[in-house]
């Protein structure tokens, strides 16, 4: 009996070929991990491959382990020697031995994320950078870059004399690195790049592990970035026996470096090479992979491989179209209750995916309200995240400024100079005078050995007791978005630079929507009402870990990951693909977002929902988006559609409920079906038509051309005369509506970043002013009026 047993024919076919190098393009759901352990239990078992001379290289530690547990499992004892580990495990096993030999220690220290901050802090200091000019985020992310392309200081310093920005970022680069040197210290880009000097450099070292390593295999090979590349080619370059696993329509890890060239390029960059496509999925329905294989197709940039299964048919992809987001996440918790009360699914079987974390937050309180237990993958509780407790303790604070934790969370918060020494001060004082922390802030010019940062914390109190004035003249939205302003928040946040600032912003941003459609459905709540609603979500019991959750994370983090029932939500333009890939001009950020689209879809394994919405509130104003791309790019036949009722339903053959339905056809003619699901429970997929709703479906036909992306002549109307609230300075519910740009096609323009160019075309949008620019420099951009500032010159 052979190993390979067991295996379909495309499987047996990549774990028993041996010599050379060998593409397996494995699909998703295709069996890579199964087929990547069996071929290295092959080479052991029957072909006698010694382990000390086998090597499979991960991304994470979790796959490695894996992959080494079911190695374990064929193979039996034996196979201790070969090495199963990530590219960073890899390369530090190699420089404690060698590292010595390009001149560190064998000892070095890895800097960690802190570390690297702390080391670039110190290099401001002594080049005396001002953070406010050239962040050290940026500056640390273009080193990062630089060593993945495998350029040192040297050559970057050469490359880039010629712009001022560059050469210091050069200048920068440079001292990093001697103080990294000093220090005996690598961090997590150089254990990569080194390794690759270290061959380069020590040709012997390098025909060593060429000799032990003579079969070496890669997974998720798609996800390379240019020095993994590098390294791998120099392992292999003597026997060749290279096996790389992966799937180049999910590569979607762009903005961490991957270069999808990698994959894609394989056979010319290695002669001679073999590949074997894995096209049968053992994950999803038929019906399922149709859609994906029809989204990713309009693809130019991929290998060509249809996905299919022998579960044929299966549910059709059920597609709905709400009024707004709210109305949506609560027809996605409704559903998933009905699921699980009418035995179908369990809670843990449900994953709700989104394009941004900033999405959950509805999905969580809606969850929450229905007592269903929930779980976010790769995040964290929306009213938990570190920007929105602290404008939340903002809110509190101006609500009741008893909240001792609350004041002295964001006393200094955006920093205005107010240390930890002058808080205690202020807290010794509060409680020798038996009074709370803002009281005693209120007189700080009393309290002893304060000097000047007493005039700090009176301007606090001052701003605080203004933030008062405010919300009761204009209401909480028109509060919390002069909280944001004032303290310069986010301006805050994008001067850190850090990797998650457009998340954290994101979050800024639903959080003003939260608090904007909170007052529009409750008119007589106050702040008050608003915090303890926001502390019922925030405050919810960790499920016990046995206990069934509903899951919930962006399509990043679901990545590898499968679920009987998916919903998809979410997909507008603007929202997947987001307006920065609309509007970069570059198809490529297109494809990748095309990718994730087509990672989202084939993470279904029996019911794949979908769901937009006409009208989502964004930055705390309605905005009205069409449906996304690539749901028209999924064919009709595969939709769940009724002609005679124009209305979508969802799995297993039962409805959403009360929610306008979306009928594909008549979609692309700009209009919608007349007919809606019944909410009631009763006669399970049943397709009754609610007369009821004979009002609402007038509404809807109404919306539809808003939907579409154009205004009504009434939402004009309203738009341009906003209801101005009794502060006289603010609005309530007032919509955005630009002037036209003072420039049109022909005219020459400047923009802050991309310098001159010629205008092209201006397109009236439903929002703004879409322009289309021919930079002189960096080529064609398409961007929004309000947002691009364009200067006619």
């Amino acid at each position: 009996m052979s190993i390979l047993d067991g295996l379909n024919d495309r499987q047996r076919e990549a774990a028993g070929h041996i010599d050379g190098p060998l593409l397996i393009i494995a699909g998703a759901g295709s069996g890579k991990t199964r087929v990547l352990t069996h071929r290295v239990a092959y080479l052991i078992k029957e072909c006698n491959v010694d382990p000390y001379n086998i090597m499979a290289i991960t991304f994470t530690n979790k796959a490695a382990g894996e992959m080494r547990e079911r190695v374990d499992k064929i193979v039996g004892s034996g196979c201790e020697a070969v090495w199963v580990m990530t590219f960073h495990a890899t390369c530090v096993r190699i420089l404690r031995r060698h590292i010595h030999e390009i001149g560190y220690d064998n000892n070095f220290t890895i800097y960690d994320t802190d570390d690297t901050k702390a080391a670039m802090r110190e290099v401001y200091k002594k080049l005396q950078f001002d953070p406010k000019q050239l962040r050290e985020a940026t500056v640390l992310r273009e080193i990062s870059n630089a060593k993945n392309e495998l350029i040192g200081p040297d050559r970057f310093m050469s490359e880039n004399a010629g712009d001022y920005r560059m050469a210091q970022i050069a200048k920068a680069y440079d001292l990093y690195q001697d103080i990294l040197r000093n220090n005996n210290a690598l961090d997590f880009d150089d254990l990569i790049r080194l390794t690759v000097s270290l061959f380069e450099h020590c040709p012997e070292i390098l025909e060593n592990y060429q000799n032990r390593f003579r079969y070496i295999m890669v997974d998720e090979y798609q996800d390379t970035n240019n020095a993994q590349f590098e390294l791998i080619k120099l392992l292999a370059a003597k026997h060749r026996n290279l096996c790389v696993v992966g799937d180049d329509d999910q590569s979607i890890y762009k903005f961490r470096g991957a270069n999808i060239k990698n994959i894609l390029n394989f056979e010319s960059n290695f002669s001679g090479a073999k590949v074997i496509k894995l096209e049968q999925n053992y994950r999803s329905t038929q019906n399922i992979l149709n859609a994906a294989n029809s989204v990713i197709a309009h693809n130019y940039g991929r290998k060509p491989k249809k996905l299919w299964t022998d579960r044929d048919g299966g549910d059709p992809v059920y597609f709905r179209v709400y009024g707004n987001g709210r109305e949506e996440a609560r027809n996605v918790a409704e559903q998933i209750i009905r699921l699980k009360r009418r035995g179908i699914a369990d809670f843990g079987d449900c994953a709700i995916l989104y394009r941004t974390n900033a999405q959950s937050r509805e999905f969580e309180e809606q969850l929450v309200r229905e007592g269903v237990p929930y779980f976010i993958i790769g995040s964290v509780n929306f009213y938990s995240r570190r920007e929105i407790k602290d404008l939340l303790s903002y809110l509190k604070t101006i609500e009741n400024a008893q909240d001792d934790l609350a004041v002295t969370r964001i006393i200094n918060v955006p920093k205005r100079g107010i240390g930890q020494t002058t808080i205690q001060k202020v807290m010794d004082f509060a409680d020798g005078n038996n009074m709370c922390f803002y009281d005693a802030c209120t007189m700080a010019d009393q309290v002893p050995g304060l000097g000047k940062a007493a005039a700090k914390i009176e301007k606090f109190t001052s701003f605080i007791s203004n933030m008062r004035d405010v919300l009761a003249q204009a209401g909480m939205t028109a509060a919390l978005k002069e909280i944001i302003d004032e303290t310069g928040f986010i301006e805050e946040i994008k001067k850190a630079d850090e990797d998650d600032a457009e998340d954290r912003i994101g979050n800024i941003e639903e959080l003003i929507s939260t608090v904007r459609q909170y007052e529009d459905t409750h008119p007589e709540a106050t702040l008050a009402d608003f915090l303890e609603e926001a502390a019922l979500v925030s405050d919810l019991d960790s499920a016990d870990e046995e206990t069934s959750r509903v899951l919930l994370m962006t399509i990043h983090s679901a990545k590898g990951l499968e679920f009987p029932h998916v919903f998809l939500c979410g997909m507008e333009d603007g929202i997947f693909p987001g307006f920065m890939s609309i509007n970069s001009g570059n198809e490529e950020d297109i494809e990748e977002e095309r990718r994730l689209a087509y990672v989202a879809i084939t993470r279904a394994k029996d019911v794949l929902n979908i769901s937009a919405a006409k009208s989502r509130m964004v930055r705390g104003e309605t905005q009205y988006l069409p449906v996304s791309r690539f749901i028209k790019e999924i064919p009709e036949n595969l939709m769940e559609t009724d002609s005679d009722e124009g209305s979508f339903s969802f799995g297993g053959g039962s409805s959403y409920g009360g929610s306008a339905s979306y009928n594909r056809s008549s979609y692309r003619e700009s209009s919608y079906g007349n007919s809606y699901r019944t909410r009631d429970d009763s006669g399970f997929g049943n397709r009754v038509p609610d007369s009821s709703k004979v009002a609402e479906n007038k509404l809807l036909k109404k919306n539809a051309a808003a939907f579409l992306g154009v205004k009504s002549k009434t939402e004009s109307q309203t738009a341009s005369s906003p209801q101005t609230s009794a502060a006289g300075a603010f609005t309530r519910g007032a919509d955005i509506s630009f002037g036209a740009p003072d420039y049109g096609p022909g005219d020459r323009v400047r923009h802050v970043k991309f310098g001159d160019g010629t205008v092209k075309a201006v397109d009236k949008g439903p929002r703004d002013y879409q322009v289309t620019v021919e930079f002189d420099g960096v080529g064609q951009k398409i961007m929004y009026a309000a947002f691009a500032k364009l200067i006619k010159i």
